[in-house]
């Protein structure tokens, strides 16, 4: 008797997230799936598989719909804000047409009813993984990344995701922070992307007065206006066959939402003071420190346009969300300066220590500042002391700040220990009772840090 094709499904060690809130049923399906060759890491909520995630760092979720307190929809959901392009299977007792319409019209990788079939299971898993996670490609040393300096866990899920959507055409929103690298990114979706070798052509939006605007994307025609003194190609011509990154796109007035819409839409521009328009190729990669959705609900932002824009979010981390990329940072910038070769224990820890409220940016010029100062090899605490005494510390509450140590701290044992709780409960003088409570207070699970999980 032939075993038909999909039950000889074997995987390679990929790392899958499985959730359900039924305990027997979650044992004996990650036993099935372990047999098959998958690394799986099972929870029985949706707040402890977004606790999971940064750790085991899964290729694939699969989560039970009905949960308590929060729902495998409400899970995607909150997976999206962070892993926009991990896939995710939704599995249900209570599946109808008309919830798998809806998941999977909101970007659910797949959707599957219970009883589970599985070898219908096995290949919308193998389906996955073609996807999403199979592309050979060099992550580590890539030169589309080179100029991006970051090994945290929450930058390397950023940049698989880039590398996900750079593949195709469609049109990404960037969101974060001011001086958190909106460009830098923009520019690393030009150099994965089939158009590396096109123009890449970035143009702030808020640097350019609003009657200037039109002319400097659209171009002009000689006498359109005052001063147009020549011919002149719009940066959409430029950048004809590449990538058109418009920053502080949120800055945009509402007038020309409706123009830079129409040209979208349609493929085409019409230079000022012309009356033929001419086509275009461009990928628009957009960004903005603001938050475009809320300007949508305010009624300052077109939802056309957003939508026309935001097929794909990516959201960049703060620096206060990778502190451990801080070290590798400043060592990068230091390295643009002869005289000065590393910094002082203590002046890393103030850096480790300060909030950052303009980001890398903020970070460079107090690395060059100090340089700057430096009279010996390695820098004082005293001039890092110097360089922020006149910025502004965000201080958070008394229990917020408490809340973070604790976590952050249980985080550094678990990972020291490897996962063993006796070992940790020891490190921190703690009896193991005491010990298993905080880790659940924090929904953190010492299988997670185990070696076999990393």
């Amino acid at each position: 008797m032939m075993v038909p094709e999909s039950n000889r499904i074997r995987f390679k060690g990929q790392k899958l997230l499985l959730v359900d809130d039924d305990a027997s049923l979650l044992k004996l399906l990650s036993i099935r799936l372990h047999h098959l060759g998958l690394n799986v890491l099972t929870v029985e909520s949706a707040a402890e598989a977004l606790a999971a995630l940064p750790v085991f760092n899964p290729q694939l979720v699969i989560t039970d719909l009905r949960m308590d307190e929060m729902n495998g929809m409400a899970l995607y959901e909150q997976i999206q804000q962070t892993r926009p392009m991990l896939p995710v299977i939704i599995m249900t007792a209570h599946g109808t047409i008309k919830e798998a319409v809806e998941a999977t019209s909101l970007g659910v990788f797949g959707f599957i009813t219970k009883p589970i079939n599985h070898i219908e299971l096995n290949e919308q898993i193998e389906k996955a993984f073609k996807l999403h996670t199979n592309l050979a490609y060099d992550f580590l040393d890539a030169e589309w990344r080179e100029n991006i300096i970051g090994q945290s866990s929450v930058m390397e899920s950023l940049l698989k995701d880039l590398y996900h959507v750079s593949q195709s055409d469609i049109s990404v929103y960037i969101q974060g922070e001011s001086g958190t690298g909106k460009e830098l990114v923009a520019q690393a979706i030009h150099k994965a992307s089939p158009r590396k070798d096109k123009p890449f052509v970035a143009v702030n939006c808020s640097a350019i007065p609003e009657e200037l605007l039109e002319s400097e994307l659209f171009g002009h025609k000689r006498g359109a206006f005052s001063g147009a003194i020549e011919n002149r190609k719009g940066l959409f011509e430029l950048a004809d066959g590449g990538v058109l990154f418009l920053d502080e796109i949120g800055d945009m007035s509402p007038s020309f939402q409706v123009k830079l819409l129409r040209a979208l839409q349609e493929g085409e521009i019409r230079p000022v003071g012309e009356s033929q328009t001419r086509p275009i190729d461009v990928r628009v990669v957009s960004a903005s420190h603001r938050d475009l959705k809320q300007m949508v609900e305010e009624k300052t932002f077109r939802l056309d346009l957003y939508y026309r824009l935001n097929i794909v979010t990516l959201k960049l981390p703060n620096l206060t969300q990778r502190p451990e990329d801080i070290p590798l940072l400043v060592n990068h910038f230091i390295k643009s300066d002869a005289k000065v070769k590393k910094i002082s224990n203590e002046a890393m820890e103030i850096l480790l220590g300060y909030e950052w409220p303009g980001n890398i940016r903020e970070l460079k010029n107090v690395i060059d500042q100090v340089c700057a100062f430096a009279t010996t090899p390695l820098i004082p605490a005293s001039l890092i002391e110097k360089a922020l005494q006149k910025k502004s510390l965000s201080i958070p509450s008394f229990n917020e700040a408490r809340k973070k140590f604790e976590r952050d701290y249980l985080i550094q044992l678990l990972k020291l220990a490897g996962g063993n709780v006796s070992h940790a409960a020891r490190i921190a003088k703690r009896n193991r009772t005491e010990f298993y409570r905080l880790l659940s207070r924090h929904m953190l699970k010492p299988a997670n840090f185990k070696e076999e999980n990393k």
